[in-house]
C-alpha cells in the first residue's frame, strides 16, 4: 500500500504498548521480520488489608513512555503509528483540564466495592442483560461508584485507558471493548447505557467517548517525534485478535496476572447461561464481533503469593520444584486468593488448601498450585463448549507462565485437548499492533501480524477418568470454600 505517515511507509512497523498489571510491555513489530524491538517497565501494584489493590497513575503513565522508548531504541529504525493496550477494569479519578490524577487507580483484581454490588443486587439481571456483565466488583462500574461515592466529586472517573490516552494525546476517548469492561455499555447498541449509568449514580458523569478500537485518535510526542495513536484495545481482546480468532469458536487463554479464557461468538451479542460472560471482543471500522470470556483472578499473581512465601524463587523456578515430586500427593490447592470469577462469581471466596499432610513438600503445593490454575481454566473452557455447542479443539494459550512446561501439561490433561502455546508469550501487545495496523487501513486478516510456529503443543496423557477425578476433587474443594474474615 502507497502513502506514509510521518514520513514512514504505513507499511512500517508499529509500536505495540501493553500497558499491564504487574507491567509495561513494549513491542516494534515489522510485518515482514517480525517483532525487531522490545521494551519492559515495572509497574508495582500494592496489595492491602479488605482485598483492595492500588497503584499509581503516574507510574502507570511513566511506564508507558519508558517501555515504548526503550523498544524504539532496541529498533533503531522509525514506526508508523503506536498502539495501547490496557487492564480493561482499573479505574481512576482525573482533572481533565491538567491530566493530573485525582486518586491512586483502583486494580481490577480490587474488591472494595463489594458492598456497593450487594446494595444493587436486585438489580442484577437487569444489569446482567443490558452489559453482558454479571455483577461483581472486578468490573469498572462498581470502583468508578466508589470513588464518587467515598474519594472525590471532583474531575472525571473513567478506566485507566482514558486517562493514558488523554495524557498522550489530549484526546477523551475509549475503546469499545474497553468500554464493555465497565458494566455501563449496552451490549447491543454499544453506546453508554442511559439506565446502567442512572443504577450506578453516574447519570451526570462526563464519559469519554466510545471509539473503534482502529480509529485514529491523536498524535503523541512521548516517545520523541510525532507519532499517530491508531490503535486502541483491552488487553485480553488484543490476545484474542493476535492468536487469529478470526471464525467463530476459537479460543485463547492468557496466564498473566490473571488467567483469561476468551473465545469468539461471532457479530451477534451473546448472553451466556453458564457463568461466562458476553462482550464486545472489539469494534474494527464499523463492525462489532463479540466474544465469551472467563477470568481467573490469580494466576502469576498465586505464583508470587508462593514466591513471596519462600515455597519457590520465582515464576521460572516452578519446573524445578515440581519435578522433586511425581504429582500433588493428595493436596487441593483453590488459588482464590482475590475471590472466584467465572463460571462461580463468588467475590467473598478465599483461597484454600486441602489434604495436607506431614509429607507434604514445597514440590506437592507447586504442583496442587498448576493443578488448581489448570482445573479453574478446565472449567471455563467446558462452559465455553456448552455455550458454543461443541467441545473446544485445542486452546491456544500464551503469557509468561505458558514456560512453565509443568503447568500446560497440567492444563491439557485436565482439558483433555491439546495446549498450542504460542510463538510469543506477548500477544496483547501483537494484537493491538494489528490494530494499530487497521488504524492505518490495513484489513483484517491483513492487518495481523504472522504467528509462526507454536513453541509447543502439549498434548493430554492422563486417562480421561483420573482428569475427571482430579477437577471434580477440585470442585468438591470450591464447593466448601474458606469463610471469610469478619
Amino acid at each position: 500500500m502507497g502513502g506514509a505517515v510521518g514520513g514512514v511507509s504505513r507499511s512500517g512497523p508499529v509500536l505495540a504498548v501493553d500497558q499491564g498489571t504487574s507491567a509495561t510491555k513494549a513491542l516494534v513489530v515489522c510485518p515482514e521480520r517480525g517483532v525487531i524491538g522490545t521494551g519492559r517497565a515495572p509497574v508495582h501494584p500494592r496489595h492491602l488489608p479488605g482485598g483492595r489493590v492500588e497503584v499509581s497513575p503516574e507510574e502507570l503513565y511513566a511506564s508507558v513512555v519508558a517501555a515504548g522508548r526503550e523498544a524504539l531504541a532496541a529498533a533503531g529504525e522509525p514506526v508508523a503509528a503506536v498502539g495501547l493496550a490496557n487492564q480493561g477494569e482499573t479505574v481512576l479519578a482525573w482533572d481533565p483540564a491538567t491530566g493530573a490524577p485525582l486518586t491512586e487507580a483502583i486494580v481490577w483484581q480490587d474488591r472494595r466495592a463489594a458492598d456497593l454490588c450487594a446494595e444493587l443486587a436486585p438489580h442484577e439481571e437487569k444489569l446482567r442483560h443490558l452489559t453482558g456483565l454479571p455483577l461483581d466488583p472486578y468490573f469498572a462500574a462498581p470502583k468508578m461508584a466508589w470513588i464518587r461515592r467515598h474519594l472525590t466529586r471532583a474531575g472525571t472517573v473513567t478506566t485507566s485507558d482514558a486517562w493514558l490516552v488523554h495524557r498522550l494525546t489530549g484526546a477523551f476517548v475509549t475503546d469499545a471493548a474497553t468500554a464493555g469492561r465497565t458494566q455501563l455499555l449496552d451490549l447491543d447498541s454499544v453506546s453508554w447505557s442511559a439506565v446502567a449509568l442512572d443504577l450506578y449514580g453516574l447519570g451526570e458523569e462526563p464519559l469519554p467517548e466510545v471509539v473503534a478500537c482502529d480509529r485514529p485518535v491523536g498524535t503523541t510526542t512521548a516517545f520523541g517525534g510525532e507519532l499517530p495513536l491508531t490503535g486502541l484495545l483491552v488487553d485480553q481482546q488484543a490476545a484474542l485478535l493476535a492468536q487469529g480468532a478470526t471464525v467463530p469458536g476459537a479460543a485463547k487463554c492468557t496466564y498473566g496476572t490473571g488467567a483469561f479464557l476468551l473465545a469468539r461468538a461471532g457479530r451477534r451479542p451473546v448472553r451466556p447461561t453458564t457463568g461466562l460472560v458476553g462482550c464486545v471482543a472489539w469494534r474494527l471500522g464499523d463492525r462489532t464481533d463479540y466474544c465469551l470470556d472467563g477470568q481467573v483472578y490469580t494466576a502469576a499473581s498465586a505464583v508470587r503469593w508462593l514466591t513471596d512465601l519462600g515455597v519457590i524463587a520465582g515464576a521460572h523456578d516452578l519446573d524445578r520444584v515440581a519435578a522433586q515430586v511425581p504429582d500433588a500427593g493428595g493436596v487441593t490447592f483453590v488459588p482464590a486468593l482475590a475471590g472466584l470469577a467465572a463460571p462461580w462469581w463468588r467475590s467473598e471466596a478465599r483461597g484454600s488448601l486441602s489434604g495436607l499432610g506431614l509429607d507434604t513438600t514445597a514440590g506437592h503445593l507447586v504442583r496442587a498450585l498448576c493443578e488448581g490454575l489448570a482445573a479453574q481454566v478446565a472449567e471455563l473452557a467446558q462452559a465455553v463448549g456448552a455455550e458454543l455447542g461443541a467441545p473446544l479443539a485445542e486452546l491456544k494459550v500464551d503469557g509468561g507462565l505458558t514456560r512453565s512446561a509443568v503447568l500446560m501439561q497440567v492444563q491439557a490433561d485436565l482439558l483433555q485437548v491439546p495446549v498450542v502455546v504460542s510463538a510469543s508469550p506477548d500477544a496483547t501487545a501483537l494484537g493491538v499492533g494489528a490494530a494499530a495496523r487497521t488504524g492505518l487501513g490495513f484489513p483484517l486478516p491483513e492487518a495481523l501480524f504472522p504467528a509462526g510456529e507454536p513453541s509447543a503443543v502439549y498434548e493430554p496423557v492422563m486417562s480421561p477418568g483420573e482428569a475427571e477425578d482430579r477437577r471434580a476433587a477440585f470442585r468438591s474443594a470450591v464447593s466448601h470454600p474458606t469463610p471469610p474474615l469478619p
